[in-house]
């Protein structure tokens, strides 16, 4: 097989972009000053740290509680940590972060294994370890996924500082792993039973190069399906390039897909594509939500069936929403459509955003599309996967604005911020003014540099009539958005290509692009397959989704609303929390008279961005507004949420 040498669209690495206004700027700040803190706070403060101590000095009296995969909440910790270094560069905050090293490095087994939830007791460890390493790899250990994060934090922790450290450990725990596990005599065979050391052992081989890193990776994929574990929870009921149906728990199958495209690209295995692709088709066309999430049931954490989409019980895990992004940026680097961009944008903004509170601190483990009360943001869970999930993602978003490929160069997010970019042989720098997502003006300027290349704008499908790519989801008004791009000031046409305005020429310091996206209100419908969205619409601005929410509506109570079809939608100078505008909508209220007859009322709903809900308390909430009588649940039975652990 011929050995490739990657994807063939290359990001600009989050390094090489600066944020430094605006929207994700006051979402990193809030990350470095709170989120990520917080998190080593929480670490201390819950025995994580503790663990690793105990495992230098194994005891057969301590008591392993918690859960079998805790010490990733320390790796995933390091890893946001590590890329807030290469951008905001913090002395102490490196000095921190050796002292944790020191303490995760004394609790390595001499031959690199490091699992402190058997090494503390190896007598008693915890009930989901096995008696035996690998044992119940396949179950509940997590021994592979803890591998997976620990790869992941060294990776981004040697690239930041340059340090050994933590790569060091990583490396001997992968050698004790591809030492112990696959497919020649005297090994075992085993694959993860919750997927992300396919992609870390990926990426491990990039940076050292060394073959056996990509080998057991794809050792790990190929061999799924093959073992004793042969369910759809795990992704194994059938071989991966078999596969064609997103299916079972929603973290651990785009943690698969992931992988797949990973080795796939090193490798040139196209069965791994095209099997990617077929679940991409099923999850845009049947399983994802409208705001970008996935995992539609608490039960598993998993896909639901087709078209299953409720909204009051969506689990959407934050976690899924994240490896949601992780897909779609790989299938982009693979085929260079802005479609994949597009579902990423969706969830990046509503299935990820709405899994922190505005100032950093609290999360949500679920995040529903509906809420009769009980959600609320909490500053820790016993399962702390989506917290230190998010530390080590949003610290990355810069990484996902600008990619390139041969002498063209994608734009692909909007964001305030200066980015050195090497397109072909030309170094540029190029800065974004943009009050995005909030308005639809972007100014790109040339600042440095100059050279014959295309720039290929993307063009989102919100303002070009799609919701998403797929029927799933569809405009129900009769508005037509559209947008412009501008050059030194002359209007540039043209018919895209892939979701992309292709404008080449030779550029010069000083060129400044001009992108204007419509960011007129629209209605929206959903396929009617989806039970649980029937006689509903949803609003949507941008490519934010909103949602209605009790703060705003005092006196109204929001599951006794009828929207009209046509509804009037204004944009007004209220600000919801995080300085989005208000949607103001004219509405009706339902209710019963004394003689028990059901009257109206004239209302106006206002609406905000469904991200920003729950950040001033407990309450109702509705992204999908009845439109037809029928769909209105007057006295409505009480929905509360919840955010424990239920199966991971």
């Amino acid at each position: 097989m011929a050995q490739q040498v990657g994807y063939p669209v290359t990001p600009v690495p989050f390094t090489a972009t600066h944020v430094d206004g605006g929207f994700w700027k006051q979402r990193l700040d809030a990350c470095r000053d709170v989120t990520i803190p917080l998190a080593f706070s929480k670490c201390e403060e819950t025995g994580r740290y503790d663990n690793f101590l105990k495992a230098q000095h194994p005891c057969d009296t301590f008591s392993v509680g918690g859960f079998s995969f805790d010490d990733t909440d320390v790796y995933k910790t390091i890893e946001g940590a590590s890329y807030l270094l290469q951008t905001y560069p913090d002395k102490k905050l490196e000095s921190y972060i050796d002292s944790v090293l020191h303490i995760v490095a004394g609790a390595q087994e001499p031959d690199g294994y490091l699992y402190t939830a058997r090494t503390m007791n190896p007598k008693h460890p915890h009930p989901w370890a096995g008696s035996k390493r690998w044992e119940k790899v396949e179950e509940l250990s997590h021994e592979f996924y803890n591998l997976g994060h620990m790869i992941e934090g060294a990776v981004a922790h040697y690239q930041a500082t340059g340090k050994r450290n933590f790569l060091d450990i990583a490396i001997k725990y992968a050698d004790c792993v591809c030492k112990a596990i696959g497919p020649d005599k005297g090994q075992t065979v085993r694959v993860p039973g919750h997927q992300i050391a396919e992609m870390a052992l990926a990426k491990l081989y990039l940076v050292t190069g060394n073959r056996k890193y990509l080998d057991e990776a794809k050792f790990f994929l190929d061999k799924r399906g093959y073992t004793s574990r042969k369910d759809a929870y795990s992704q194994a009921h059938k071989p991966v390039v078999q596969q064609d149906e997103a299916v079972g728990h929603a973290v651990r199958a785009t943690y698969m897909y992931s992988g797949m495209a990973d080795v796939a690209a090193l490798t040139g295995d196209t069965a791994y594509v095209h099997a990617i692709g077929r679940i991409w088709d099923n999850i845009v066309g049947k399983k994802l939500y409208l705001t970008g999430g996935i995992g539609a049931t608490a039960n598993g954490e998993a896909f639901g069936g087709n078209y299953e989409l409720p909204n009051a019980t969506a689990y959407c895990e934050t976690c899924a929403a994240i490896g949601n992004v992780y897909v779609n940026h790989r299938l982009f680097l693979f085929h260079g459509d802005a479609k994949y961009y597009d579902v990423l944008e969706r969830s990046l903004y509503n299935g990820v955003l709405s899994g922190i509170s505005l100032d950093g601190g609290k999360f949500f483990y679920p995040n529903p599309l509906e809420s009769a009360g009980g959600y609320e943001r909490k500053a820790w869970f016993g399962c702390a996967c989506c917290p230190s999930n998010l530390c080590r993602f949003l610290p990355s978003v810069p990484g996902y604005v600008y990619a390139t490929r041969g002498d063209s160069l994608y734009v692909n997010l909007f964001m305030e911020g200066v980015s050195e970019i090497q397109v072909g042989k030309y170094k540029l720098e190029l800065r974004q003014q943009t009050a995005y997502p909030f308005e639809g003006t972007v100014r790109m300027q040339l600042t440095k540099g100059k050279g014959d290349f295309v720039m290929k704008v993307r063009i989102p499908g919100w303002v070009r009539g799609e919701v998403v790519p797929s029927d799933l989801y569809r405009f129900a008004d009769k508005k037509k958005t559209g947008y412009s791009v501008k050059v030194n000031g002359e209007t540039v046409d043209g018919e895209l290509e892939n979701g992309y305005l292709a404008i080449s020429r030779r550029w010069k310091k000083g060129d400044v692009v001009e992108l204007s996206l419509d960011m007129t209100p629209r209605l929206v419908a959903a396929n009617e397959k989806v039970a649980d969205d029937r006689g509903k619409m949803a609003v949507e601005r941008g490519p934010l989704v909103y949602c209605a929410e009790w703060p705003d509506n005092e006196n109204i109570d929001l599951f006794s609303v009828l929207l009209p079809r046509e509804a009037q939608l204004a944009v007004t100078g209220e600000k919801a929390p995080g300085g989005a505008c208000v949607i103001a909508a004219k509405a009706q209220r339902l209710s019963y008279d004394a003689e028990g007859k059901l009257c109206t009322s004239d209302v106006t709903l206002k609406l905000i961005p469904y991200y920003s809900w729950a950040n001033r308390g407990q309450g109702k909430m509705m992204v999908w507004l009845p439109v037809e009588a029928g769909a209105v649940h007057l006295g409505p039975a009480l929905r509360v949420g919840t955010n424990e652990f239920l199966d991971k």
